[in-house]
């Protein structure tokens, strides 16, 4: 199936970090009507009011539901979660929101019949005995967090009802995201967002990680060109569905700090790690990606330069007209 046989979507977790995005570039490429805005309880950006937006809880198995019968919807973007640091925050809120969400939109697509779903997951199914450097696609999956375990068990439910139901279901293992336009939602890679915002506004910042954590790490238009890319692939040319690894670039908050100083040279950067540098510990230093490159095409457009280059001349500009 080609993506221009995907005629209705529903975008979960439509106001997150990755789905505000998400859902301007599939109405640029479906048309606005053809893409449902599934809001929860923060509030949609006026460019998602452009088409239809409705309340989905997907904790709420009649709510999706609902939305799908009356937009006749045949593709599921779901994107709603509770991030890591939310996650231990509130961890029987995570595995609600994470798991029993994940099964209410796999369950509906099933009986409904859907053509297609996405379900991502995080670097976050990785923890402490996993190889560092690397990882491999096929590898030890044992989280410390319940962020990660509810993103393991999903990834098992969707290749469950992948081989079990026929349902075409796929995803990816997103790194940490850096966005200019959307602020990030309790994850342990935020850091990477906010040095920018503070870097501009007080030319100082204060990480909450070391600063030799590397992580995997990948700038917004990427992560936006995978999830659609990996949707718009040949079912038959892929091995893995729900559980590919991805990523970009992976650097260090003092890699990032030395890059943002060449733009902006009076910038100091200050390191004083809190909770979620334990986090950042169990998680990867360098992803393996082979899987997803080989099997639909992944390939990634900006390396930390170009991201750190692009990030500062949007928010500067914005700075310019109003406070970021």
């Amino acid at each position: 199936m080609s993506d221009i046989e995907m005629k209705k979507i529903l975008v979960t977790g439509a106001t997150g970090q990755i789905g505000s995005e998400l859902v301007p570039e599939l109405r640029r490429i479906h048309g606005n009507k053809n893409v449902v805005t599934g809001t929860h309880s923060r509030p949609p950006l006026e460019i998602l009011k452009e088409g239809p937006c409705e309340k989905v809880d997907v904790t709420d198995k009649e709510s999706v539901e609902k939305v799908v019968e009356n937009y006749d919807i045949d593709t599921i973007y779901h994107m709603a979660a509770i991030l890591s640091v939310k996650g231990e925050e509130n961890p029987w809120l995570a595995w609600e929101v994470n798991m029993n969400g994940t099964y209410n939109v796999l369950e509906v697509a099933r009986e409904k019949s859907l053509m297609r779903v996405f379900c991502p997951s995080s670097i976050a199914v990785f923890g402490p005995e996993t190889p560092m450097d690397n990882t491999p696609q096929d590898t030890v999956l044992r989280p410390t967090t319940m962020y990660g375990l509810s993103k393991v068990a999903g990834e098992l439910l969707c290749n469950y009802y992948f081989k079990k139901f026929d349902l075409d279901v796929r995803g990816v293992r997103y790194p940490g995201i850096i966005s200019n336009k959307t602020l990030p939602g309790g994850g342990t890679t935020d850091y990477a967002v906010e040095i920018f915002y503070e870097a501009i506004k007080k030319k100082k910042y204060t990480c909450f990680l070391r600063e030799d954590s590397i992580l995997p790490m990948m700038y917004m238009p990427d992560c936006i060109k995978s999830t659609i890319d990996i949707m718009r692939s040949d079912l038959i040319k892929l091995n893995h569905h729900a559980d590919f690894n991805l990523t970009a670039v992976s650097f260090t908050p003092k890699e990032i700090s030395e890059e943002i100083k060449k733009h902006i040279p009076e910038f100091t950067i200050t390191y004083k790690p809190d909770d979620r540098q334990s986090i950042a510990d169990s998680w990867p230093n360098t992803i393996d990606d082979s899987a997803a490159r080989e099997e639909w095409g992944w390939t990634p457009d900006y390396d930390l330069p170009a991201i750190v280059e692009d990030m500062l001349r949007v928010l500067e500009e914005r700075h310019k007209k109003e406070e970021i």
